[in-house]
């Protein structure tokens, strides 16, 4: 079996192992990482020949540090690295040159429209119906969309949203609000094939599955920086946020907004911020929680865009297509039926 994982911001893992009897043997760690004794690498693989195939990723990390020689440095991964390179291998994950990935970029759709289809594309993913897809999302009026879980009253000033003509809907993944206008974010959607992240930790997948977009942003000179749980953000500020959802089909959506040129303060009038997020952030004003990627780049939208797509095609491949007629019928009816119903919008009154 062989299992690989590239450490976000860091170095490249991969294994090799046999399963036999139900246990890791003939194990084999390689990469491009930095290790230091080289016996440490020995020592790594005679710690994880001899485990039972089903340890979990957080045992095997414990097993390889107790195993390291005193004062081991590794650079560029660590033991959860190597942990999660075993699972991969176990469960057969895949990689993303493994697919065909296809790019879709529409025209502007209705806030509904666009969550509407982040279901019926990830469902189509899961049944093999679609390859796995980047999605760009365009929209021309403006919105605030809350986390799945989130209350209305509580993340949104409701009167402010409709003084100013602000849309306000659900979508299906978890996570924070976000405030959207025509032409000030950047968004977009992947829809994946559960395999990809096989054998990653939620959290981790969160930051495999951004890693080519801090690559494009590096490109383009921003100090950009994976925070953990789902943030992507620079020394000048927050960029933006990711969200994921797991289909029962083992689909995965995985999509990211980033601030370009953001109104901070209509965001505050509208965005109820609470004082303890402000605080765990280490900020005091909402207003200076996002900072747009136009400040710090001096480029147009589009041009920012242009090198995202371009950076996952060189990494991973990728070739233009288009919604189909009947994605585009069930996207419509689902935002109908479901996201424009009141009772998906206040789930979480």
């Amino acid at each position: 079996m062989h299992g690989e994982y590239k450490v976000p911001g860091g170095k490249l893992v991969v294994v090799d192992l046999d399963s036999i009897e139900g246990r890791i043997a003939n194990f084999r760690l390689a990469g491009d990482f930095f290790l230091e004794p080289d016996s440490a690498l020995e020592a790594i693989d005679q710690a994880v020949n001899g485990l039972p195939v089903t340890s979990e990723s957080r045992h095997i990390a414990e097993v390889i540090e107790q195993a390291l020689p005193e004062g081991t440095q590794m650079l560029g991964f660590n033991a959860d690295a190597v942990a999660t390179a075993i699972r991969r291998a176990l469960r057969r994950a895949t990689e993303w040159r493994d697919y065909d990935w296809q790019l879709v970029r529409h025209g502007a759709l209705a806030p509904r429209v666009h969550l509407a289809l982040d279901q019926v594309l990830t469902e189509a993913v899961g049944e093999g119906l679609r390859r796995p897809t980047l999605r760009i999302w365009e929209w021309n009026e403006p919105a605030v969309v809350i986390g799945s879980f989130q209350s209305v009253k509580n993340e949104v000033d409701l009167d402010n949203a409709a003084r100013y003509g602000i849309d306000v809907v659900r979508r299906i993944s978890g996570g924070g609000a976000m405030f959207m206008e025509a032409g000030s974010v950047i968004t977009w959607s992947l829809y994946v094939p559960g395999d990809l992240v096989q054998g990653m930790s939620f959290a981790d997948s969160y930051a495999y599955l951004d890693d080519w977009a801090l690559t494009a942003l590096r490109s383009l000179g921003i100090e950009a920086t994976y925070q953990p749980l789902n943030d992507i953000t620079s020394p000048a500020g927050k960029i933006g946020g990711a969200a994921q959802k797991r289909l029962g089909n083992g689909a995965v959506l995985h999509h990211v907004t980033m601030s370009y040129d953001m109104d901070r303060e209509r965001m505050t009038e509208v965005l109820r911020i609470g004082r303890e997020k402000l605080s765990d952030k280490g900020t005091v004003s909402a207003a200076k929680r996002v900072d747009p990627l136009r400040m710090q780049t001096g480029l147009e939208r589009e041009e920012i865009i242009e090198r995202m797509v371009a950076t996952f095609r060189e990494l991973y491949g990728l070739s233009d297509g288009r919604l189909t007629s009947d994605e585009l019928d069930a996207a419509h009816q689902l935002a109908a039926e479901k996201f424009s119903s009141d009772s998906w919008l206040h789930r979480v009154p």
